[in-house]
């Protein structure tokens, strides 16, 4: 479980973030949403430790992270998991190689523990024969299952998505989000997504935090959404007049049932 309380963060005269606070809970999706500037990459930026926050708390499993000695910072890093939005693997490097690396830095096993450590995972993101293809080599989508792969390869407690689906037909991006809902579900790992996806928030907005210029905005889950009455959540959710439509006939329905 990753708790923010009342996190504030400037730039200069700029104030990015207004005493953000919000609870990510283990064994959950947790998605960030929010327009471009609306402040939620910063506040990511302030989970992992990238930013200090000029003033609230972050706290890991009840630990703040901003009072950890750098020793402890470091061990809290390595139980942290990264899936970057254009996968970040090294082109010169192998699948394999690629998803051994956070091993060769972190870990003291022997060569064959690592390769065996990389077969599971590989096995887990179904991409079992795959290992000494290089990425140039490889799908969008196979890209992203290995960066998952790499991603977890250390058995995080924590593993942070940046826009998993970027680049995706909604095909591939479905078989993502469902990957990244199994995952977080079966090694009960506290799992951020940030996205502007909104297949992935209803299918696995289990926690939705929405932010807008900076504030938070509304905060629910993929079940809570659609009865939201806040006009700026409804205004980014459902821009279109179709899904506007789709809205309107599903609360209709659900109405019905009810009747």
């Amino acid at each position: 479980m990753i708790e923010i309380r009342n996190i504030k963060k400037s730039f200069g005269d700029k104030t990015i973030l207004y005493d953000i606070s919000a609870t990510m809970q283990a064994g959950k999706c947790n998605l960030i949403i929010g327009a471009s500037g609306s402040g939620k990459t910063v506040l990511t930026k302030c989970m992992v430790g990238l930013f200090t926050p000029d003033s609230g708390d972050i706290l890991y499993n009840g630990e703040s992270m901003l009072q950890m000695p750098e020793e402890e910072r470091k061990q809290l890093r390595q139980k942290i998991g990264m899936l970057f939005q254009g996968s970040a693997l090294f082109d010169s490097m192998t699948v394999e190689q690629n998803v051994m690396f956070p091993l060769d830095m972190f870990s003291g096993l022997s060569y064959r523990e690592k390769k065996k450590k990389v077969n599971e995972v590989l096995d887990r993101v179904n991409l079992k024969e795959a290992n000494k293809k290089y990425p140039a080599e490889i799908s969008g989508g196979m890209k992203k299952r290995v960066g998952i792969a790499r991603a977890i390869v250390l058995n995080p407690k924590y593993l942070f998505c940046d826009e998993p689906n970027s680049g995706l037909d909604p095909q591939t991006s479905l078989l993502i989000d469902k990957l990244i809902k199994e995952i977080t579900t079966e090694y009960k790992i506290t799992t951020i997504v940030v996205t502007h996806d909104m297949n992935s928030v209803m299918e696995i907005g289990d926690y939705i935090l929405f932010m807008h210029k900076g504030y938070k905005q509304w905060e629910g889950s993929n079940k809570e959404i659609i009865y939201s009455k806040d006009e700026k959540l409804n205004e980014f959710i459902f821009a279109s007049e179709f899904l506007q439509d789709a809205k309107q006939m599903r609360m209709l329905e659900d109405s019905e049932k009810k009747k």
